[in-house]
């Protein structure tokens, strides 16, 4: 089975937190799912924007991002958590391995438009290749790739990507059976309780009435593009539950129906169930 498993960069500030989860991506490993990790870390590179005295400015949820910035981008997102999180990974049983838009051109990138002017946002991008080949050559030799939000342009540049578009635009270039978002909440929540199950149509009317905003709405955004470029299933789940990740990651075997509701988070629906069902349910 192949899973794109995508870690908020919250879950990386926390070592036991990290130790936990990187456990449980060496035991699906090691039962033979094929995994690709991608991972942000918005706080970490925020915190290493203000001790190096540069000021961060969105238009539209996204982080404008000249030159210095782009570089302060690389540092901390390919350098220190990027190995953070692989070195977790391996010491739990499993070999992983950094890998960054560069090595072998895998993650290639565009900038990307605001405005309807290209590159006014700097060094912002967005995934429009993947290179298979290279990720498949390292499931072959055993190991598991883990990629930082990044993305190599064709002016050879690289551009910082929002890891949950990106993780879902792998998800699609990979024709991944399941994308699974681990976050720092229980799942898309309703005040207070996570819904079990949402569907593609409902995600408009969830930002409207708002229900969700923020960044689950870039999450459930991205969610639908996944869905609906033929990747099986998408759960958003909340990444220091126990056991969370194989719960969920398991949810698409046959025999996860008899236990559903043992399963965390929210999963997200590209059609309502056959059985007519309210697909919007509170666990």
């Amino acid at each position: 089975m192949k899973t794109v498993i995508k870690f908020a960069g919250a879950l990386l500030e926390d070592n036991a937190t990290m130790r936990s989860l990187a456990r449980q991506v060496a035991s699906l490993a090691n039962e033979g799912h094929e995994i690709l990790v991608v991972h942000g870390g918005g706080r970490a590179f925020t915190e290493a924007l203000k001790r190096m005295g540069l000021e961060s400015r969105f238009v539209s949820g996204l982080r404008v991002t000249d030159r210095e910035t782009r570089d302060v981008a690389v540092m901390v997102f390919a350098g220190l958590l990027n190995k953070r999180l692989a070195a977790a990974i391996s010491a739990e049983g499993y070999p992983a391995i950094g890998v960054s838009a560069a090595d072998a051109q895998c993650f290639r990138a565009e900038p990307m438009s605001h405005n309807e002017v290209a590159g006014s946002l700097g060094f912002v991008g967005y995934l429009t290749g993947l290179n298979n080949a290279f990720i498949e050559s390292l499931w072959r030799e055993r190991l598991i790739p883990v990629a930082p939000c990044l993305g190599l342009g064709s002016d050879n540049e690289l551009y910082n990507i929002n890891a949950d578009h990106m993780a879902a635009a792998c998800a699609e270039f990979l024709e991944a059976d399941q994308l699974i978002y681990l976050t720092d909440v229980a799942g898309v929540l309703d005040g207070e309780k996570v819904l079990s199950a949402i569907t593609c149509e409902e995600i408009e009317r969830l930002v409207q009435c708002r229900v969700v905003s923020g960044g689950m709405i870039l999450k459930l955004e991205a969610a639908k593009r996944a869905l609906e470029g033929g990747v099986r299933e998408v759960r958003i789940v909340g990444g220091s539950a126990p056991d969370a990740l194989l719960l969920a990651s398991h949810s698409a075997e046959p025999s996860a129906d008899d236990h559903a509701s043992a399963i965390p988070g929210t999963r997200v629906l590209r059609e309502p169930f056959p059985t007519a069902q309210a697909a919007l349910s509170a666990a």
